[in-house]
């Protein structure tokens, strides 16, 4: 696709199922943590909706937490959602979002560098995230600890000059130091789908 010739180590080959064509609609991507509070996933699903019901597709990773909330609040709009995996389109993980891989792959699009039968290996996630954000307009970010792997997409998304979204969390949380850091050094604050659109 045309949104990831020009970024840092863009794939040889892409695998897919379901719609292509989605790589040409306007995308965010919804990230964060796998162990995210209610109030993260509240929180992601809500922006899923509001992304859907404006036009936008949701981009997330199909992980626990705050991907999958951001999926499942695009799908319950009856909008479009892209599924970047860390193994191949044929593997699904992990396994409890089974049901939700298989809606994807009907109504939306799943999508990998990673040839059809790659188990999920520790590196391949951070480095599928540069597509999350390479097909992305716009990255947002619900939650994240001081070490999460999000905070690695929002390297990718800063390197390719897309706009961050930080939604600010409780500061005795642990699933928000890292978005509060984030906004202390000068991302973007979340609020409201509008900060977006």
């Amino acid at each position: 696709p045309e949104k990831l010739k020009n970024i840092y180590d863009p794939p040889i080959t892409l695998f897919y199922k379901g719609d292509i064509s989605l790589l040409k609609t306007k995308c965010a991507a919804v990230v964060g943590s796998r162990k995210a509070s209610c109030y993260g996933i509240k929180i992601a699903e809500k922006i899923g909706k509001e992304l859907a019901q404006n036009s936008y597709t949701t981009v997330s990773g199909l992980a626990k937490g705050i991907d999958t909330a951001g999926h499942i609040g695009a799908i319950k709009s009856a909008g479009k959602t892209i599924a970047i995996l860390g193994t191949g389109v044929d593997y699904v993980y992990p396994k409890e979002n089974y049901n939700l891989y298989k809606t994807i792959e009907k109504e939306g699009l799943i999508l990998s560098e990673y040839v059809v039968g790659t188990k999920p290996l520790a590196t391949n996630f951070p480095a599928r995230n540069r597509i999350v954000t390479g097909i992305s307009d716009s990255v947002i970010i619900v939650e994240a600890t001081e070490k999460s792997g999000a905070l690695i997409t929002v390297d990718f998304a800063l390197e390719q000059g897309k706009e961050v979204f930080v939604v600010p969390g409780n500061i005795d949380s642990e699933q928000s130091k890292g978005t509060n850091e984030l906004i202390r050094n000068g991302a973007l604050i979340y609020t409201k789908i509008d900060d977006v659109l």
